[in-house]
């Protein structure tokens, strides 16, 4: 008894520590957030102006990342949603609605009236329920100097069939929060953790919502058994039970004054419905080839029960700088045999016989063959048309690796052009958007870093997860929509001329306040007429 009364106490004392935090987080970013406030509310003033659904072809979505995109209930067609782009100086953030006809490979943009305020990393669930709906929930929106936050608490459903926007206004919902994951299971809406940032301060989630798609109402849960630790960018899976998986994330902790400690994790919890309205969590040991440390991947679940998880990143973090390995692998987890391994591109028929033919004792890598070896670093070297040169760290596994080794040693001229134009692959990225539809994955979009400077994209590419023979490319990266802009030369002197003054400049604070809300208010207008 002595234990329990023990063990029960610590956890009310954390709850404690994590409510004070929330309250201390809300009052210190509710500044911020009302200055927000008013930008986004320029925004759907303009959105207002809109009154009727306009459907435009169009050339694919500008670049951007923590969008989402979601695989229609009843058509094939894609639908994406939000999301945000930086060019190096300024953070834009979109509230656009574009479908993607997977059997005409084209898009089309569609302008509907009173649309949710622009925002990314936020959620989207398409359901089948009255003839298709797709449910948006939280996510946040940046100032254009990206130093202020907003994070979102509303809740939206996209009606397919008529293409009309509807907030669903019902109270008990999670607090305001980007990074979370939301999955549908059994007529219900699940959300698991998220962060809430403000320029000062920031919590992690690991909390559970459930959403009644029947009564329109919020249940917060409270699950027996061992939690996962707050987190977001974590991904979330259901099983055939209508059980949810959950695998990875992030999560930083403050370990002094201004110093903060990441956390990438790699564990994996299973939530179960045990009885009515009773959920327990489990820690889940899976076997196999399981995926290398990384945050920023996608996953999604496949045919045959099997979830999958492509790219994302792996940051080396010391005192001030951040170096960020990219990833462009695929791993299967096996919900049935609790087991990941590493998805292999098998190629073509007549490439296999080819290999087959240059020496019959080489064993040909198949889908779902796990890789006994430890992973091979590759690097690549692509060149951007501006002539700046990205150094790519490709991380892959030794049957990969010797496939391809095997592959440029065989025939000459004809056949080593046809096997080199087999292997078209996505780039290595993270924050790409992802979707399954009809046993073909989708991957669209996302970002990678060379040096100081990010490349967002817009390319897609689709791979076919029953043959797994090649990745195909429907829309190709556009190095003319590359831009980045540095920080000007007026900047730099300004700054080295503002070295070691920093006492003189206290009595000029006030000036400079002034100065900067001008500029801030021109940086607003310039950022909505890019938006228009």
């Amino acid at each position: 008894m002595g234990k329990k009364g023990k063990k029960e106490k610590k956890v009310k004392g954390a709850e404690k520590t994590a409510a004070k935090m929330e309250k201390k987080v809300s009052k210190r970013s509710k500044k911020d957030e009302e200055d927000l406030e008013a930008l986004i509310a320029e925004f759907q003033s303009l959105d207002a102006k809109k009154t009727q659904v306009i459907e435009t072809a169009c050339s694919p979505p500008s670049p951007r990342l923590n969008a989402s995109l979601t695989p229609h209930p009843e058509k094939d067609e894609l639908i994406l949603f939000g999301g945000e782009y930086f060019n190096g100086q300024k953070t834009f953030l979109y509230n656009e609605l574009y479908i993607y006809n997977i059997k005409k490979n084209s898009w089309c943009k569609v302008d509907i009236p009173n649309p949710p305020p622009r925002r990314c990393a936020h959620q989207a669930i398409a359901v089948p329920q009255a003839q298709g709906q797709l449910w948006v929930f939280g996510g946040e929106f940046a100032s254009p100097d990206g130093e202020q936050f907003y994070h979102y608490k509303d809740l939206w459903v996209l009606h397919l069939n008529t293409k009309s926007w509807e907030q669903i206004k019902s109270p008990g919902g999670p607090s305001g929060r980007s990074g979370h994951r939301m999955v549908y299971t059994k007529r219900q809406l699940i959300v698991f953790g998220g962060f809430h940032e403000s320029a000062r301060d920031y919590i992690y989630y690991n909390d559970v919502y459930i959403f009644n798609l029947d009564s329109f109402t919020w249940a917060k849960i409270s699950p027996s058994g061992t939690s996962p630790s707050p987190r977001s960018g974590c991904q979330l899976t259901t099983t055939q039970d209508g059980s949810i998986v959950v695998y990875g994330g992030y999560s930083k902790q403050r370990v002094k004054k201004d110093v903060d400690k990441g956390t990438v994790h790699t564990d994996m919890f299973l939530l179960k419905m045990e009885a009515a309205d009773k959920w327990a969590w489990s820690r889940m040991n899976p076997s196999g080839v399981k995926p290398t440390p990384r945050t920023g991947f996608s996953m999604a679940v496949g045919p045959n029960n099997r979830s999958v998880l492509f790219g994302g990143v792996y940051d080396e973090e010391e005192e001030e700088t951040i170096e960020g390995d990219f990833f462009n692998d695929l791993y299967f987890y096996d919900q049935g045999k609790n087991r990941w391994f590493t998805a292999q591109i098998k190629g073509h028929k007549l490439d296999r016989k080819k290999r087959r033919r240059g020496d019959k004792n080489v064993d040909v890598p198949t889908a779902g063959v796990e890789s006994p070896a430890e992973p091979i670093e590759v690097i690549k070297e692509i060149v951007a048309e501006d002539g700046t040169v990205m150094t790519i760290k490709q991380v892959i596994s030794d049957q990969a690796t010797t496939a391809t080794a095997e592959e440029n040693s065989e025939e000459e001229d004809e056949d080593k052009e046809e096997a080199a134009g087999s292997q078209v692959e996505p780039c290595p990225r993270s924050s790409s958007m992802t979707a399954i539809k009809q046993g073909v994955l989708y991957v669209y979009g996302g970002m990678f870093e060379v040096g100081d400077r990010q490349f967002t994209l817009n390319d897609l590419y689709s791979l076919d997860l029953h043959k797994m023979e090649e990745w195909k490319v429907l829309v190709e990266m556009d190095p003319k929509t590359q831009e980045w802009l540095d920080e000007s030369d007026d900047d730099d002197e300004e700054e080295q001329g503002a070295e070691g003054v920093e006492e003189e400049e206290e009595e000029d604070d006030d000036v400079d306040e002034e100065e900067e809300s001008e500029e801030d208010n021109n940086d607003s207008s310039e950022y909505i007429d890019f938006l228009r």
